[in-house]
């Protein structure tokens, strides 16, 4: 796998919430650390994820944004 991204993390998925159109994965990076991704519910069936299984959070943002209370 070749990309443009340079913040690819990989996890293993631990939590699949399947909708009608997007579906929420959450993979854990680290012990105690966790990335969420919402993709569209055909996209999840079309990588074939299921819990257990490693995956990559693939992370390019034209813009990063900081809020403090």
């Amino acid at each position: 796998m070749k990309l443009s991204a340079r913040n690819i993390i990989k996890g293993k998925v631990i939590s699949i919430k399947k909708g009608p159109v997007s579906t929420t994965i959450t993979l854990q990076v680290a012990p105690g650390i966790e990335i969420t991704s919402s993709i569209t519910s055909e996209a999840a069936k079309e990588l074939k994820l299921a819990k257990g299984k490693p995956a990559y959070a693939v992370i390019k943002a034209s813009s990063v944004l900081l809020a403090v209370d």
